[in-house]
């Protein structure tokens, strides 16, 4: 009976394939239909060019197989896979539809889902692309269908990925996305929340007893929260959405740190090193090992990061630790052997399920068993490192115990030394009190010698308070006196001509030069040539000014009769002042006698001074006021 009835089934499954694809009915109660095993359709195009159009050829059309498995896969990791699903309503539906694809880690998926009117709406996502750009902002890849009417239609899915992905799709209406993805994002972080609380819990601890345990499982349980947030989606959608590339490398590089930080905890929480040097180094060669393999993979091949299963290993050889510790009778590694049996579990149900084996159970439980086994685990070891503090205090009290009996053996032989003390300190007393008689008659002379100290100290003060004035009036005569200098050098200035020596001690250097140019140049008020606002800011060379708007960097030279000058400021400054004071009439060759530098240099530069003056409008006087600078700021004003 059970050989006819197999027979039955297998007959009946040829004659759906021979009819085709049989379009799944949608009633309008339907909140959530999951597509599995012959109702969705697929083609491998390994040349990884076939575009839509030809997809819906005849000739490709009839290339479509069904699925065999629970769930699609793309097996070939070098090809593009098709998938297509067919939709009935019986009536009209409105736009409060969508098709999600669970898995996150897909590299690129594109839609086509009918509009109604012939034509279909093309959505592209996936991992490889910039979070922003998805319709729904949520970790999956969700694609709204419009507004259709009464009839069959068909939907098409390109599916192209690095990883091998479980081709999931789930029709849903908004309202049920919308509950299920509350519920789901309020889980992640409860999750995600303990394992904020758990590290900020152990990193006090840590700062308190700085035992490299609880380092160790700070980063043990931070790296299993990015490892969780990189498989969920989570971490793409808020910790680096705009930059997808690293969607490939981010599992790999946070489960290496898991095993390896497991590993590292391990030692530091059982004191592997001293309590079996064997097992150490064999965690040691498996932390070097696990290392070696994900730089392999980094370097040379990056397809091998697929291959999680092989975090067994490590998995392995930790839960193996704390067995054979505990059964050394070290007291800590029970509740060590507990967390990572339910690890063990979750890994090894992931994997069942994975495989297609454990569809019995609940998609949730199934999904997320090593999240389950991850927080039971983070539980039990926090025990684990509570049991290993309270064995250590209990350790404490006894060695404060045998500390207390050996202080009082002490106290007893402190109590004889003392007596002993105190008969010598009574024969010593008496020596104090006959050499203290002979230091107060000392003492009586010295109280006289002090007096006459303060006597002459007071003397001393009022000298000094006499001093200090007369400096201050020193002071003020010298300020005085340089100010009269300068008036007298100015004054100088304008009605005799000076020498160079003579102009050099008001302008002696380039610091002072450039101080007086940007005195004369920014009197008024500062205003960016290039955009026109006022506000600054020093810039690199001296006096210069940095706009702070457009960062524009005015040099004190520029615009300035001196700018492109080729001979030191001081002497461009004495040849200015020997044109004005002259008037203009003065050749290149004497200035040439009185700088000290080439002819032509000074019949260039004696041009232009000469031409400020000539388009000024007027005549200066050579002994007007600050004449000569004067024609700086008209230089500024000049038309170019």
């Amino acid at each position: 009976m059970r050989i006819r009835g197999f027979a039955l089934l297998l007959l009946l499954f040829q004659m759906g394939l021979l009819f085709g694809q049989k379009p799944i009915a949608l009633l309008p109660g339907t909140a959530e239909h999951i597509f599995k095993t012959t109702e969705v359709y697929y083609i491998e195009d390994s040349t990884n060019a076939l575009s839509f159009a030809e997809l819906r050829s005849p000739e490709y059309a009839e290339q479509f197989k069904p699925n065999e498995r629970y769930y699609p896969k793309n097996f070939n990791r070098s090809s593009t896979y098709w998938f297509r699903v067919r939709m009935s309503f019986d009536q009209h539906i409105s736009r409060d539809r969508i098709i999600e694809l669970f898995d996150q880690t897909a590299d690129l998926v594109e839609a086509f889902i009918p509009n109604g009117t012939g034509g279909f709406v093309h959505y592209q996502a996936g991992a490889s692309i910039d979070f922003e750009n998805r319709q729904f902002m949520h970790k999956n890849f969700e694609f709204l269908i419009p507004a259709l009417q009464k009839g069959t239609y068909e939907a098409y899915f390109k599916v192209r990925s690095r990883q091998m992905v479980n081709v999931i799709l789930v029709y849903r209406t908004l309202d049920r996305f919308v509950q299920y993805t509350l519920t789901e994002y309020f889980t992640f972080g409860l999750f995600y929340g303990m394992i904020i609380l758990f590290s900020f819990n152990n990193l006090l601890m840590y700062f308190a007893v700085r035992g490299r345990q609880y380092l160790y499982y700070v980063l043990y349980i931070l790296c299993v929260g990015l490892y969780e947030m990189s498989s969920d989606g989570i971490a793409f959608q808020y910790l680096w959405p705009e930059n997808p590339w690293f969607n490939q490398y981010a599992t790999a590089v946070f489960v290496c740190c898991v095993s390896v930080f497991a590993l590292l905890f391990t030692k530091s929480l059982l004191h592997v090193k001293q309590k079996e040097p064997k097992l150490n180094r064999l965690l040691d060669l498996v932390i070097i090992l696990r290392i070696a393999f994900f730089l392999y993979c980094l370097a040379f091949n990056q397809n091998w990061f697929i291959y999680k299963f092989v975090e067994i290993v490590p998995l392995s050889v930790a839960f193996f630790s704390g067995i054979w510790l505990w059964k050394k009778n070290y007291r800590p590694a029970r509740y060590f052997v507990l967390a990572y049996t339910f690890l063990f579990l979750g890994f090894v149900l992931k994997v069942i399920y994975v495989l297609g084996y454990a569809r019995f159970l609940p998609s949730s439980i199934g999904h997320y068993s090593i999240t389950f086994g991850f927080v039971l685990e983070m539980t039990f070891l926090s025990f684990a490192i509570h049991d290993k503090v309270r064995l250590l205090k209990s350790k404490k009290e006894r060695a404060q115990k045998r500390v207390i009996e050996q202080m009082q053996i002490n106290e007893k032989l402190q109590e004889k030394h003392n007596r002993d003390l105190e008969r010598k300190v009574q024969e010593r007393t008496l020596e104090v009190m006959q050499k203290s008689k002979e230091l107060l008659e000392k003492s009586e002379i010295i109280n006289d010698q002090n007096r006459e100290l303060k006597e002459m100290n007071s003397l001393l003060w009022a000298q000094s308070e006499e001093i200090g004035r007369m400096n201050q009036l020193l002071t003020k005569d010298n300020k005085n006196l340089q100010t009269n200098i300068e008036r007298i050098t100015d004054d100088r200035v304008l009605s005799k001509e000076m020498n160079f020596e003579e102009f050099g001690v008001k302008y002696p250097d380039k610091e002072t030069c450039y101080k007086v140019l940007s005195e004369l140049k920014w009197k008024k008020e500062y205003r960016c040539i290039k955009c026109g606002y006022d506000n600054y800011c020093v810039g690199k060379t001296p006096y210069s000014r940095r706009c702070t708007k457009c960062t524009y960097e005015e040099s004190v030279l520029n615009n300035t009769i001196f700018e492109n000058v080729r001979i030191p400021i001081n002497k461009a400054f004495y040849l200015v002042y020997l044109v004005h004071f002259h008037q203009g009439d003065i050749s290149s060759y004497k200035l040439s006698q009185k700088l000290g530098i080439r002819q032509s240099t000074c019949w260039n530069y004696a041009s232009k001074v000469k031409d400020i003056l000539t388009t000024s409008g007027k005549k200066h006087k050579k002994n007007e006021k600050s004449g000569w600078t004067r024609l700086v700021l008209q230089a500024l004003d000049r038309p170019t």
